[in-house]
């Protein structure tokens, strides 16, 4: 998860494209072999509804990962899918195949982590990642701190119930600034 110095993961009317401006090829290509560790991406229906009509036509570093891992999207509020060009295309398959989970999200987290394979990664807003945090199920997070300060936005730690003590397990900067750090539980 993107984050500013002081804390937020995105503007207060979700705004990101401070996101961009601090990457660089080092930093992307890093992301990038990271995403290849999943086996699964969650998101949030809106991240998903935002994604999904992107990311079975781009080219970039990040396509390959986005379009070749499979999805699963949680909602609340029901979800009917969304229409993509090309839904017969390699890339777009595991877009309109997505897994839905309607369900309680901590039940729905639980039954996913029994699953024997890769790593789960959840990405999106930070609406969704904060009920996530709120499940206590999450084992590690990534956050990369941006060189930035943007006063005032979204977190999404204020799902966190109770005080959580993590252990750093590892530190990566970047030439453009970013500094990546995992903690795990």
């Amino acid at each position: 998860m993107s984050l500013s110095i002081d804390g937020f993961v995105s503007g207060p009317n979700g705004e990101n494209d401070w996101i961009f401006r601090s990457s660089d090829e080092t930093s992307r290509a890093w992301v990038v072999e990271r995403s290849w560790e999943a086996g699964l991406i969650i998101m949030g229906r809106k991240s998903f509804e935002g994604m999904a009509p992107y990311w079975p036509t781009a080219t970039g570093p990040f396509a390959a990962p986005m379009n070749e891992i499979p999805k699963g999207v949680f909602t609340q509020k029901g979800f009917k899918g969304v229409d993509l060009p090309g839904t017969d295309s390699p890339a777009a398959a595991s877009w309109v195949g997505a897994q839905v989970f309607d369900g309680d999200l901590a039940e729905e987290i639980k039954k996913l982590k029994s699953q024997p394979g890769k790593p789960i990664c959840a990405i999106g807003g930070a609406g969704f990642m904060s009920n996530l945090i709120a499940t206590g199920l999450i084992d590690e997070y990534i956050l990369v701190t941006h060189p930035v300060v943007l006063g005032k936005g979204l977190t999404i730690f204020n799902g966190a119930t109770q005080p959580m003590d993590l252990k750093l397990a590892d530190v990566k900067a970047f030439p453009g600034g970013i500094v990546a750090r995992t903690y795990r539980i």
